[in-house]
């Protein structure tokens, strides 16, 4: 299968994301696939399977490696319209490390919240095994999540909220006495079909949902091949005929040579390589 060629990234929209940590690209997905991709996330969530469920006490549920879970997920993974960013901000030495689907109840009114309380705030950074092993300020910019929201956007729909230019700021960040976020704190102004990026050194946060309806979204996270995957592994995907060489290597394929044997560190990443020389021909870059 050749894969179609999309636009190279913006050069300006790299440089937004390098001082900014994050970045919203517009209509990343079509309005069919949202649709489609609601529809699995719901019929994912009515299920009593409990292989990568991802629940906790705040009544967050979901899942881990959804892509394994439902077919309606893989376009997501080498999502033209997201993937030539990805590739700019990091490398194309890429995998996919995580596919997840998180589905949080809208607070009632008066209802009593166990996160996003002044004792709780929940800004945080992504990676935190990182940070505790390199320290804060030696982290790197390793891995980048593209966050899709699959219900209504509305200001009180809890949006993942960003610190601006927080990633070149190793934190803690500060929030003021008595409230739940630091100053300057920003919901980023999403559009149904938008999909948001931003990396782990991005201090971020949930908003708060006191829609009335559950918030939705799917977010998929890159990050160097050398990074370990957060999902369970999937290697019966890697095998479809219907998947092409660049969403295998996204998909964790080896370095190995074709007939199964070890091959150069990094030539598993030859497919995502040959891909970004033909679709940019300037360097990627990371930070």
């Amino acid at each position: 299968m050749t894969r179609p060629l999309p636009a190279p990234p913006d050069p300006d929209q790299l440089a937004a994301f390098d001082r900014d940590g994050y970045l919203v690209l517009r209509d990343a997905i079509s309005a069919d696939l949202r649709e489609r991709l609601a529809e699995a996330s719901q019929r994912l969530l009515a299920t009593d399977r409990t292989a990568g469920r991802d629940r906790s006490t705040d009544g967050k549920d979901g899942f881990r490696g959804v892509v394994a879970m439902d077919d309606a997920f893989l376009p997501l993974i080498a999502n033209p319209a997201v993937l030539p960013t990805i590739v700019g901000l990091l490398s194309p030495n890429l995998h996919l490390m995580s596919s997840n689907l998180i589905h949080m109840p809208s607070i009632p009114p008066g209802g009593k919240r166990t996160i996003r309380v002044p004792e709780r705030h929940g800004w945080h950074r992504d990676m935190a095994a990182a940070t505790r092993d390199l320290g804060p300020a030696k982290v790197p910019r390793l891995a980048i999540k593209a966050a899709y929201y699959l219900s209504d956007i509305t200001p009180d729909a809890g949006l993942t909220m960003v610190l601006p230019g927080s990633s070149h700021d190793p934190g803690p960040v500060t929030v003021p006495k008595g409230a739940i976020d630091p100053p300057r704190a920003i919901t980023p102004d999403l559009g149904p079909c938008d999909v948001l990026l931003f990396e782990n050194r991005t201090w971020h946060a949930g908003g708060l949902n006191t829609s009335g309806r559950p918030r939705l979204a799917v977010m998929m996270q890159y990050g160097y091949r050398w990074l370990a995957d957060l999902d369970d592994p999937a290697p019966h995907l890697r095998e479809r005929t219907d998947l092409d060489d660049v969403e295998r290597q996204l998909l964790g394929a080896p370095d190995r040579n074709e007939d199964g044997s070890v091959t150069h560190e990094g030539a598993g990443a030859w497919a995502v390589q040959q891909w970004w020389d033909r679709v940019n021909q300037t360097s990627a870059h990371s930070s």
